[in-house]
């Protein structure tokens, strides 16, 4: 297999939906490429504000779990139009992407026929509005995974596909940092004095947030999140990514504050002793999270019982 450069892309051409597969044909005899692989497919529906941040994702997926990806881009004109290219990955070959621009009217029935057959689909709802109409439920009738903030979704964790949320994945990372924090016997006893939590968020999307409290929730037994705070922030992170979690209580504080790159500061006070250390919380981008819950889904029975939590303070 021939390698092309990292930054070639070929097309975008104008096609119809009947004549796409005829016009990648046609790109891919452009190319030196001899093997093409099909690693599965990811439509991805979105508007055009969120376009560019879209591409950008799929762009640095670079073909690991589809190697087609299909764009529907829901707020267009009445009249469907096509666009095919062949977009080169780092990892040296290319993808395969079709960008529909037209109203979710006709991009109902139009996205179906354009699916590579015997493969994984994955269906990524990249928009910040709820979803209206059919087009969504007639996806996930063939999706294998439905990638989504599910709160603003409103779908529940348990279907016939698997969900995936990113923000959910994308707060793997402090759930892991504040679990070490109370790996040590002493930290774990002031469990029981903990009453308050605050957690603070990047931007102005709060919903992985919420869903990162009713981890932290579940895990200490509490029924509801009326004792938890949340607090928009500025720490350098994206958009609804964490910033930093509090947990207060009579005499005991446990904070986690976003640092210079992939760290954060931890401090812990209890009996009148403040301890200071370091762990490692790495930013994710949103490619890495799409990557990873492509990879591994996180459903199970701590995410439905942190997602129940969320649910409820909405």
């Amino acid at each position: 297999m021939t390698r092309p450069s990292a930054d070639k892309t070929i097309g975008p051409v104008e096609t119809s939906v009947r004549k796409a597969q005829v016009t990648l044909d046609e790109l891919w005899a452009q190319t030196n490429v001899e093997t093409r692989a099909y690693t599965g497919n990811i439509i991805a529906l979105t508007v055009r504000q969120h376009l560019g941040r879209v591409q950008e994702a799929l762009a640095g997926l670079e073909g690991r779990y589809a190697g087609r990806q299909i764009i529907g881009v829901m707020d267009g004109t009445d009249d469907l139009m096509v666009h095919a290219s062949l977009v080169s990955q780092r990892g040296g070959t290319f993808v395969e992407r079709l960008t529909l621009d037209a109203s979710t009217e006709q991009l109902q029935g139009a996205i179906l026929p354009l699916l590579r057959p015997a493969t994984v689909n994955h269906v990524w709802w990249g928009a910040d509005i709820k979803p209206g109409g059919p087009l969504l439920h007639e996806l996930t009738d063939i999706a294998d995974q439905v990638i989504a903030d599910s709160l603003t979704l409103d779908i529940p964790p348990a279907r016939h596909y698997a969900l995936a949320d990113l923000g959910w994945s994308r707060s793997a990372g402090w759930r892991e940092a504040l679990a070490q924090v109370f790996d040590s016997p002493e930290a774990a006893r002031q469990l029981p004095h903990v009453d308050h939590l605050t957690v603070r968020y990047a931007g102005r999307k709060d919903l992985p947030a919420r869903l990162y409290a009713g981890f932290v929730a579940d895990t200490l037994g509490w029924k509801n999140l009326d004792s938890v705070e949340f607090k928009a922030a500025r720490c350098g992170r994206e958009n609804g990514d964490l910033c930093g979690v509090e947990l207060a209580g009579e005499g005991v504080r446990f904070s986690l504050a976003a640092g210079e790159g992939d760290t954060a500061r931890v401090e812990a006070v209890w009996e009148n002793k403040k301890h200071v250390s370091e762990v490692n919380v790495p930013a994710m981008s949103l490619a890495e999270g799409l990557g990873r819950v492509m990879a591994r889904p996180e459903r199970g029975e701590m995410f439905e019982r942190a997602w129940k939590l969320a649910k409820a303070t909405l």
